[in-house]
């Protein structure tokens, strides 16, 4: 059996969040065709409770841990040598000496890095002996630049910086891997379109979503108290456009659903939740759950699932998921972009706190939510199965 190197930017389970979801699939995968030995970074201490999971099916396994603030601080030698900040963050001498040592086994014959800040491990004769394939998933430079969009000096001037570095880091990686892949045609457009020297080299394969898992047809006990409309958003609470999200919902949107709505919640569900969301809740209007074992039952028994993102690259894992459990899904256009559907037939659209009023209203007190939800459902089963996007990465890694 041939074998093949993967490195993470983050430990690839448990799949409960949108990148682990997609780095979970791929690397399960993988794992079937080769033997896969495993480097990648642990940056929740709760997540080192899930190694044994990922030594059972991986060969050798680096799991080497993370401190956010002390990477934080580390990543400013990027300033001092021109370096993208993301580089010197995901920087570890323990797996650079351990990629060193794995890629030296001459049956070793395939290297796949998730996240672009992986490919630093990634040396020039690595790429002459393996084939190289790069997952950077979503255009990060871009994600960078509409960061820097939303804040004030001195931050702008970073986060443009960020931008810089990183959309150079990222055509390198295009130049040099024999493949790259990204999860939206959008995002595949916009690679193209700025590293038009590697435009053959550059793929796109979708996120799916298991829609098995996420089944409608479960039993599941309601966590939400009696006589609420509950109105949805799961994701992790530690990640800035999330954070964004939920507090423009709760400052912006939320007070024109209640002038409608005066039973409706707003319940944020996911970990990690900054003291920023923290902050938000208010006993009955706005619930924040923190990290909860299944989130299933809060998209199951909501009324409908909000996406009121403002800043978002690539495929939304939060809107497929509650498109797969049958749920209406209103969200913005940042959110709905990637997206394959109809709008007003599989989903819905929201752009102004109006609209987000009228679409919560219209799915919650008529006819139009259950209609729409079977829509979603039947959506997502169709075009987005992840056994289309794995065959997708298998031409990709065997070309």
């Amino acid at each position: 059996m041939q074998e093949l190197v993967f490195l993470a930017h983050r430990i690839p389970y448990p799949p409960d969040k949108g990148d682990k979801i997609r780095s979970w699939n791929f690397l399960s995968h993988l794992a079937q065709r080769y033997r896969v030995h495993l480097g990648c970074f642990i940056d929740d201490p709760r997540d080192w409770e899930f190694t044994d999971v990922l030594r059972k099916i991986c060969g050798e396994c680096c799991f080497v841990g993370l401190k956010p603030r002390t990477a934080r601080l580390g990543s400013l030698r990027g300033l001092l040598d021109g370096r993208a900040l993301t580089l010197p963050y995901y920087a570890s001498q323990e797996l650079a000496r351990w990629v060193q040592a794995t890629m030296a086994r001459p049956q070793v014959t395939h290297a796949f890095v998730y996240c672009s800040a992986m490919a630093q491990y990634i040396e020039r004769s690595h790429q002459q002996r393996l084939r190289c394939v790069a997952d950077i998933v979503d255009i990060d430079s871009e994600k960078w630049t509409d960061y820097a969009r939303r804040v004030s000096a001195p931050w702008r001037w970073l986060y443009a910086r960020e931008a810089r570095t990183l959309r150079h880091v990222e055509r390198q990686i295009a130049s040099n891997f024999d493949a790259t892949i990204v999860a939206t045609g959008a995002e595949l457009a916009l690679f193209k379109e700025f590293a038009p020297e590697a435009r053959e080299r550059l793929a796109c394969v979708r996120n799916g979503v298991d829609s098995e898992y996420f089944s409608p047809g479960r039993p599941y006990i309601n966590p939400y108290k009696p006589g609420t409309t509950a109105l949805a958003f799961v994701g992790a609470m530690d990640y800035w456009p999330n954070v964004d999200a939920v507090s423009h919902f709760v400052r912006e949107i939320l007070p024109a659903v209640l002038r409608r709505l005066p039973d409706g919640q707003f319940v944020i569900v996911g970990s990690n939740p900054t003291p920023e969301v923290v902050a938000l809740a208010s006993e009955g209007q706005v619930i924040v759950t923190g990290r909860v074992p299944d989130v299933r039952p809060y998209v199951a028994h909501a009324s409908a699932i909000v996406a009121p993102l403002r800043i978002a690259r690539g495929v939304q894992n939060k809107v497929l998921e509650g498109m797969a459990m049958a749920k209406p899904v209103i969200g913005s256009p940042e959110a709905l972009t990637g997206i394959t559907a109809e709008i007003g037939k599989d989903v819905l659209l929201a752009r102004t706190p109006e609209e987000f009023a009228d679409a919560i209203w219209q799915v919650a007190v008529t006819d139009a939510g259950p209609t729409i939800g079977r829509n979603a459902r039947s959506r997502v089963t169709a075009d987005y199965d992840w056994s289309a996007s794995l065959r997708a990465l298998d031409r990709i890694i065997d070309a």
